[in-house]
């Protein structure tokens, strides 16, 4: 039996060397890897990775546009939203467990508002992650 991960190792080292000037392609297929490593552990990575996700469907995106005119409770999320309750709430853990909104109980009612510090913070990590020369630089172009 062929060892499907082997042969499409092979295929891929193939590859690196039509695209590379490589000498060694077994070290620098063993390079490769450990960068993906490295990058799947890397913690400010995932902590934007959780940012991006929690704001990177329609119903969180919706709630944070909704949030950011003023804080509101869950009944008016369900308005806006035409969601149920239960699913107004899923989103707002989602959003609650990244630090993006906080909730707090006001009588019966709980209301929600934007953590603007911990968005920034998210935002500026996210940035400087993705290399502000870089994309200036890229971008030259748009700013004129």
């Amino acid at each position: 039996m062929v060892d499907i991960k082997s042969c499409r190792e092979d295929e891929i080292k193939s590859m690196l060397c039509n695209c590379e000037d490589i000498t060694n392609v077994n070290g620098y297929f063993c390079e490769l890897n450990q960068l993906g490593e490295n990058l799947r552990e890397d913690m400010l990575q995932n902590k934007l990775l959780k940012f991006l996700n929690a704001l990177g469907n329609i119903e969180r995106l919706i709630i944070f546009s909704t949030l950011k005119e003023k804080d509101r409770c869950v009944c008016e999320l369900e308005a806006i939203l035409k969601k149920s309750q239960s699913s107004i709430s899923h989103h707002l853990r989602i959003l609650e467990e990244t630090g993006v909104i906080k909730g707090w109980k006001k009588g019966k009612f709980t209301y929600y508002g934007i953590e603007n510090d911990i968005v920034m913070r998210n935002l500026t990590q996210f940035i400087e992650f993705l290399g502000k020369e870089t994309i200036i630089n890229k971008n030259e172009d748009l700013i004129k």
